[in-house]
């Protein structure tokens, strides 16, 4: 690839996140990988100069454009470093050059912050789980010739998938729709840096499994349904008056044959009227599921996909100077947050090379949010529940990990929260 005129239009979904990026939402997402064994510095650079040539993309830097930003191909190289600072700090700062990722380690956990306009969470993990695979190949010396199920060439890693599967549809009376609701809003004590507050929850994923089971429904529902409990325990009777709101990001590859690294998401919203809640898990479950089925019909999914392609494909938003852009989508992500609770992002089962496979405790991941966010993802039989908040307090989650262990299932937690008692 010529380096000297390489450049990337941003796919749809990420256009409104250099807008979108303050205070304490800085679009970071961060995922992690647990080893078994302490992790090697030298050796996780060597892994990373090595793969990062398959990602060109992740190479990039962030620039402004008239009417959009761009990426654009840089002679940068990521540092690998041990971890020093507060997880999930910005990444992206306006007029820097700077990579839009980071590696660091500390003790045997390997972790990769990523700004969002590189890639989603699906994509990210495509890189990192090539990154753990080749590091672990070279630590402990396996020559074959392995790489994760989901590997795609170059071109097909680099694709914008968006613009390859959008059709021409009112995308932007959907995004209209998103924030007509005025939902219930978490709140709590802010942290007066807005550092972002990270909690996990570790469970069994069989344990979990067997429960999806027992209500008839699968693991995505039945977390969003536990989830919606917990936030519903937490309100008071004027509380209650407003809907429990819980935004879901859809992985579109599941819907459209695509192996790109890049964003390709849609999302879909979970209404839920606490009134209606009856102190049964299974009321709260049947809501839910009805709402998953309807807003993943083939219809319904291609909708959502248009919606962000929408922006782009709209004549009069792309006339509009850049400068002019970012005040009017930092207006309408605030209007959109007020339809929102909070959100969850369900990373599906890990999947790594048999070779490697019995070096690795488990992975989680984290998203950064204005209020919160929680993401899951599960490796073999641990599940994990990762939430960023700029609380210091953690009543939803709390409330979540309660409900989980009156179920019958045993919680393991930690925290990266500043003030130790």
């Amino acid at each position: 690839m010529d380096n000297k005129a390489n450049w990337y239009k941003l796919d749809n979904a990420a256009k409104i996140v250099p807008s979108t990026a303050k205070g304490a939402n800085t679009r970071v997402f961060r995922i992690t990988c647990q080893l078994k064994e302490e992790v090697d510095e030298k050796i996780l650079q060597q892994a990373l100069d090595e793969i990062i040539e398959d990602y060109p993309i992740f190479n990039c830097i962030l620039r402004r454009g008239i009417f959009w930003y761009y990426l654009e191909d840089s002679n940068l190289r990521e540092i690998v470093k041990e971890e020093y600072a507060p997880a999930c700090m910005p990444i992206y700062f306006p007029g820097r050059k700077n990579l839009l990722y980071r590696v660091n380690y500390y003790n045997n956990r390997i972790n990769l912050e990523m700004f969002h306009v590189l890639a989603d969470g699906t994509g990210a993990f495509m890189f990192f789980k090539n990154l753990v695979t080749r590091y672990l190949q070279i630590k402990h010396g396996i020559e074959a010739d392995i790489k994760p199920i989901d590997d795609f060439s170059i071109e097909e890693k680099n694709v914008d998938a968006f613009k390859d599967f959008y059709s021409k549809q009112k995308g932007l009376k959907q995004l209209k729709e998103m924030s007509a609701v005025k939902a219930y809003q978490i709140s709590g004590e802010l942290d007066e840096n807005l550092l972002p507050h990270l909690v996990e929850g570790t469970v069994s994923a069989k344990k979990f499994l067997d429960f999806a089971h027992q209500y008839n429904t699968t693991v995505g529902v039945l977390c969003v349904a536990v989830y919606i409990k917990a936030v519903v325990l937490g309100m008071n009777r004027r509380q209650m008056k407003k809907h429990v709101v819980i935004s879901v990001p859809v992985n579109l590859r599941q819907f459209f044959k695509s192996g790109t690294s890049r964003n390709f998401f849609g999302v879909i919203n979970i209404d839920y009227d606490p009134a209606e809640y009856k102190g049964e898990l299974s009321d709260i479950i049947a809501k839910v599921d009805k709402d998953f089925k309807e807003k993943l019909s083939p219809e319904n999914i291609e909708k959502t996909m248009n919606s962000y392609a929408a922006l782009e494909h709209n004549f009069g938003i792309k006339m509009i100077p850049l400068h002019i852009k970012d005040i009017g989508i930092g207006f309408f992500d605030r209007a959109a947050k007020k339809g929102v609770t909070s959100s969850m992002s369900n990373l599906g089962q890990i999947k790594m090379p048999e070779e490697v496979a019995d070096y690795i405790e488990g992975f989680s991941a984290f998203m950064t949010a204005a209020s919160q966010q929680i993401c899951v993802c599960s490796y073999k039989d641990r599940l994990s529940f990762g939430e960023v908040s700029p609380y210091k307090t953690h009543k939803s989650m709390l409330n979540f990990f309660r409900c989980l262990t009156e179920m019958g299932i045993e919680v393991e937690i930690g925290t990266n929260d500043y003030d130790k008692e």
